[in-house]
């Protein structure tokens, strides 16, 4: 049994995510846990909110409310959302939590004593009018490099360059608008990235297995330029885990917190504490997952995100967990996404622009969105939403592929058999046929799952779906019946333990389809199968059923018509 750590990049808590927030990295993420586990392999999936920082500060200022506040109402309601998309975490957790505390502190100080911290006095930017230093989320103006209008200071969300506050053309005030700005000196820890360069070239050049889009871009920010940067890892806010030095003060940084993307990928090892407290645990029991001299050296480690975040993620959090010089568990495979956008525009939380994750679910259940944006996942590329792509393909391979075939399937055998598994006929060259045919499909399914290739696996899924589509079709048992009843009770049977095994393959991508299946096969302990071979006879004769209700729905050009109008414009 192998044991797969997985992580998804955590969210930020200011407000409720959209379609492209998921698809590029919790609902892959889930998608790979739940293939893992039904592989019979050991699994600790962790995400959590992303709480400290100005996003936070802002949106509570926005809603009128104590940051602290805010930040524990926000995470239940990004919980529970995460519950109704069927995302499998062992541990949802927070980056404010006492357990991220501690340890962001712990690697503070342990860089520290490495001689990789260094205090440097700087100027930055002050607000007159709000009578504050403002760090980089809290400026914002036109980014240098491709003239966005609404660049933030600390990165562009357009090009993703990454900015000093300093850098925008014609700042402002992100609290008040005003333009009243000076720079004033105050003093800062820097991690010095740049001594770690070497150490991180040799560890992203032994990763020959990443996908491409993520080595392109951890190596274009090692190498162009004068390469890799010192980075500032503290900040002048009140919200934030405070500046120490293990336990100890650290004297200068009094009032200081440490930066967001210095702490926040720091929670997925506290997360792995945060659920061994809740589950009455030791700590023995989250360490076995992260530290290797605990027993993580035998663990695989895989990070989902969208591209924006793989600098952080190959460059900063690394260099963090190896200049501790502690043995801490280093990711393995980091899949990393492009961008979903959204009929012809962007998807986009600041602005409220597209379909966001309760108002989806408010229109239908999880597992047709599930199935749209796994299949349409932005691996290569970016990928669009469009209404009528999503019509499509719910209609088509959902509704009409698999829903159809189960229904068809039971109803038929209800009507001439029972709701009962049929006897009779012996399997014969078209039997066989589907089975080499499925054989080779689940052995393509397999190596695109194992692969993360998210996209080639939905195609698989759904060629397996088709060709039971394709045997049905051929048998026509609702013909053989009339001549042969025998024989159509051998292809019925072979039909029902499709379902069956529908079931159980497509529970990685529509979870509750395919507990509803199995459900109605009474088969909800069914395993994933060896070959389709057992997998075809896995129902005997006599097994008891019952006909499912309707598993898809179509939508109608009505819905999709009104949908389309209904989020034309943006969130409120």
């Amino acid at each position: 049994m192998a044991r797969h750590l997985i992580t998804s990049a955590i969210p930020y808590i200011n407000g409720i995510k959209h379609l492209g927030n998921l698809v590029g990295s919790q609902l892959p993420a889930d998608l790979y846990a739940r293939y893992q586990r039904a592989r019979g392999n050991e699994v600790m999936f962790l995400c959590a909110t992303d709480e400290h920082g100005t996003p936070a500060e802002l949106a509570a200022a926005k809603a009128g409310k104590p940051v602290a506040d805010y930040c524990a109402e926000m995470w239940a309601v990004q919980a529970e959302l995460a519950r109704g998309f069927r995302l499998s975490f062992d541990h949802f957790g927070r980056s404010s939590s006492p357990q991220n505390h501690r340890l962001t502190q712990h690697f503070a100080g342990r860089l520290a004593d490495a001689g990789l911290i260094r205090e440097v006095s700087e100027k930055q930017v002050y607000s007159n009018a709000d009578g504050r230093f403002l760090p980089d989320r809290y400026i914002e103006g036109t980014c240098p490099n491709c003239g966005y209008d609404k660049a933030r200071g600390d990165q562009c969300e357009n090009c993703t360059k990454q900015l000093d506050p300093t850098d925008l053309i014609d700042p402002r005030s992100a609290i008040s608008g005003s333009t009243d700005l000076e720079v004033r000196e105050t003093k800062h820890l820097y991690l010095r990235q740049s001594e770690m360069r070497g150490k991180l070239q040799e560890w992203i050049d032994s990763k020959t297995d990443w996908p491409i889009l993520t080595t392109s871009i951890a190596k274009k920010w090692l190498n162009d330029g004068d390469g890799l940067q010192d980075r500032g890892i503290t900040r002048d806010l009140d919200w934030g885990i405070p500046v120490k030095k293990g336990a100890e003060d650290w004297p200068g940084m009094e009032g200081k917190v440490f930066y967001v993307w210095f702490d926040a990928p720091i929670e997925y090892i506290a997360c792995a504490g945060e659920w061994a407290e809740a589950h009455g645990k030791t700590d023995g029991d989250w360490e076995r997952w992260w530290r290797t001299d605990k027993g993580a050296d035998d663990v695989r480690y895989t990070q989902f995100m969208g591209k924006d975040n793989v600098p952080f993620h190959t460059l900063s959090f690394p260099a963090t967990i190896l200049g501790s010089g502690e043995p801490w568990k280093l990711v393995d495979y980091i899949k990393s996404f492009n961008y979903l956008n959204y009929d012809g525009g962007q998807f986009s939380t600041s602005q409220g622009r597209g379909v966001f994750m309760d108002q989806a679910l408010d229109i239908l259940p999880a597992d047709y969105w599930r199935w749209w944006l796994l299949s349409h996942a932005p691996e290569s590329s970016d990928s669009e939403f469009t209404w009528v792509n999503f019509q499509g393909s719910v209609n088509k391979d959902l509704a009409d592929v698999l829903g159809n075939f189960a229904s068809r399937v039971t109803k038929f055998c209800r009507s001439k058999f029972g709701e009962h598994v049929p006897e009779g006929g012996t399997p014969g060259a078209r039997e066989a046929q589907l089975i080499a045919d499925l054989n080779a499909g689940l052995g393509d399914y397999e190596r695109h799952m194992d692969a993360i290739d998210i996209r080639k696996s939905a195609t698989a899924l759904r060629g397996l779906w088709v060709l039971g589509n394709e045997y049905l079709q051929d048998a026509a048992p609702w013909a053989t019946f009339k001549q042969d009843p025998g024989k159509a009770a051998m292809q019925i049977r072979t039909a029902l333990n499709l379902i069956r095994l529908y079931g159980v393959i497509s529970s990685p991508f529509i979870p509750d389809a395919s507990a509803q299946l199995l459900t109605a096969m009474q088969a909800e302990t069914a395993n994933w199968p060896d070959g389709a071979e057992g997998a075809l006879a896995a129902l005997p004769a006599g097994h008891v059923f019952s006909v499912p209700d309707v598993t898809f729905r179509k939508i109608s050009d009505e819905e999709r018509s009104e949908w389309q109008a209904r989020f034309a414009g943006t969130r409120t």
